[in-house]
């Protein structure tokens, strides 16, 4: 038997998403959220919630009230991501309910995300405090239930999604306030941008200092320490004041200069790449 054809490494694999930032987001920084997507007609035409993550780290779970959960927080199989939670979920879809996918298959060529979602269905997250989600609401509840519930729920670091910008997630780990900003646009580019406004001292939101960014899923999400105590209310302003002043840095064309070089070489030197 011959094997199973290989999949190429594909580095941005939600592109062409809507909301690709907000996908890598789900993925790879949000501790807890769910989203509503839907497929086309020849895929059935099916709602579905795509989820963070799942109990056990199940790569799917078929609820038993019919909901279809797909959690994008689990180990990738083949070089991409998208090919394999798109195969994760139509197995998922074909399962009798109460069913979960308990582990990730390695798949071999098919349809992608982009493939069998529909297009006019915005992935909208919803940022939660609990894992609340993973249960139906007519399922039996225990002690041991919820005790399993609340552990899970105190591993959370607490997010929450600005409504003033897209796809910016502030949190609070420990005594420290963050601000994540994932963009979609292509990365260079973004970086030549933050390098333009670090050099002129302009980097700055609602206070905070930028530190960096993370690399994931072919985007970066850009980082800033908040000041001490800051809630995330207090930075909606300051995100939606700052966008406009982002994009004009991003669609200047103009080379770096030297200042700027070394700016872009220092964010450069400081970013995390998230696998």
């Amino acid at each position: 038997m011959s094997p199973e054809p290989a999949i190429d490494f594909v580095p941005r694999p939600f592109a062409d998403l809507p909301g690709e930032a907000d996908w890598v987001a789900l993925r790879e920084i949000v501790p807890s959220a769910t989203a509503q997507v839907r497929t086309l007609p020849e895929f059935g035409g099916r709602d579905v919630t795509v989820v963070t993550s799942l109990p056990e780290s199940w790569p799917a779970l078929h609820r038993i009230d019919g909901v279809v959960l797909v959690a994008l927080q689990t180990n990738a199989g083949s070089g991409d991501l998208s090919r394999d939670i798109a195969a994760t979920l139509l197995t998922a879809l074909d399962l009798a309910p109460g069913t979960p996918v308990t582990t990730a298959v390695l798949p071999g060529p098919g349809p992608r995300l982009q493939d069998i979602l529909d297009p006019a269905v915005p992935l909208v997250p919803v940022v939660h405090d609990s894992f609340e989600y993973w249960l139906n609401a007519e399922a039996e509840r225990t002690p041991e239930l919820d005790e399993s519930l609340q552990a899970a729920a105190e591993s959370i670091v607490e997010t929450v999604k600005l409504d003033s910008v897209p796809s910016a997630y502030w949190c609070r780990m420990g005594s420290r306030e963050y601000l994540r900003w994932s963009f979609a646009e292509e990365e260079d580019g973004l970086l030549d941008a933050i390098a333009r406004l670090h050099a002129r001292l302009n980097s700055s939101v609602a206070g905070g200092k930028f530190i960096g960014a993370f690399r994931a899923c072919g985007i970066s999400i850009p980082v800033w320490e908040l000041p001490r105590g800051t809630e995330a209310a207090e930075v909606e302003d300051a995100a939606s004041e700052f966008l406009p002043t982002f994009r004009t840095a991003l669609d200047s064309d103009a080379p770096l200069d030297a200042d700027e070089r070394r700016a872009r070489a220092g964010i450069v030197a400081r970013q995390v790449t998230l696998r």
